[in-house]
């Protein structure tokens, strides 16, 4: 992409004091020409840049020419290099990831590559994941609905939307947008979500209500959770809530909190098994009890 390319020729030329056309088409991957267009292009966006001829000639930043370091700090910038990568996991490609390695291609960069922090967003699944979130990148871009089959708790319908953006949220992605079925915004999640397909009817975006971009709403009601926890369990609970998250009593670990996902939370207890013990709210205790009969009565049929 030409931005892309502008951009990494600026670099190379603010950390350089001089650099050859053909050296420049080399390093990404075009012609003499188009170098040169992209060097009035800039000059033309008002970037001080001059040509050297002769032996020991080239391409040059007049002078004098600096650029100003508060737009962006080294940590900052090697902040965002971690952030392209993590999306790199979930995406088909990343040309700016390419233009960045492009630019760290020599030690003289002027930030590295090697970030020590690593984001892997992807899944087990990664091929299909890759696929709808790049459809679904496509649709927003270019203004465009999209529909699939979408399996919940109730059943499975036919949903059609007009997709606003992607969102990595409770471990899993989602797809936020407005639903045409029930008129209203709604979040999937892309798990549960197949079949996708573009369609060729276009909408004008709408306006997000303000009491709507807060996503953890569509998160179920919010819950304080009261519960004794074997000790056994102690490292799980500082994995996920850190010191000092429980009380250690003559009873085991009282752990008290809010969530705001009724069925991820569920879940999570469950997979203590009898290693906790639900003591507020009494509604999801019953439903923990509920679930240990049902189990039960699976076995105790076979």
């Amino acid at each position: 992409m030409k931005l892309d390319r502008l951009i990494g020729i600026l670099t190379i030329l603010l950390q350089n004091e001089k650099i050859t056309a053909p050296e420049l088409a080399q390093r990404f991957e075009v012609n003499r020409r188009t170098i040169l267009r992209d060097i009035d292009t800039l000059c033309a966006a008002g970037i001080p840049i001059v040509t050297h001829q002769g032996t020991g000639g080239g391409i040059a930043i007049a002078e004098g020419f600096r650029l100003d370091k508060s737009v962006l700090t080294t940590d900052e910038l090697t902040g965002m290099i971690a952030g392209l990568k993590g999306i790199g996991s979930v995406s088909a490609q990343s040309q700016i990831e390419r233009t960045l390695d492009k630019l760290g291609a020599n030690s003289s960069a002027v930030v590295s590559l090697r970030e020590p922090i690593v984001i892997d967003l992807a899944s087990h699944y990664k091929s299909q994941l890759t696929e709808k979130i790049e459809l679904i990148k496509r649709a927003v871009l270019a203004g465009q609905l999209i529909e699939f089959d979408y399996y919940y708790e109730k059943g499975e319908a036919r949903r059609r939307i007009e997709p606003h953006y992607v969102i990595f949220q409770w471990s899993s992605w989602y797809v936020f947008g407005w639903c045409c079925l029930r008129a209203d915004w709604r979040m999937f999640k892309l798990t549960r979500l197949w079949d996708l397909q573009l369609c060729e009817a276009q909408f004008t975006p709408r306006e997000i209500p303000p009491e709507r971009q807060d996503h953890n709403l569509h998160f179920s009601e919010e819950f304080y959770l009261v519960a004794l926890f074997d000790p056994c369990t102690k490292y799980q609970l500082i994995e996920l809530f850190g010191l000092g998250s429980f009380t250690e009593t003559d009873e085991g670990l009282r752990f008290e909190g809010e969530f705001a996902n009724r069925k991820y939370t569920l879940g999570w207890l469950l997979g203590f098994g009898e290693h906790v013990k639900v003591l507020e709210p009494e509604d999801i205790a019953q439903d923990i009890k509920n679930i240990a009969k049902n189990i039960l009565r699976h076995y105790d049929e076979t």
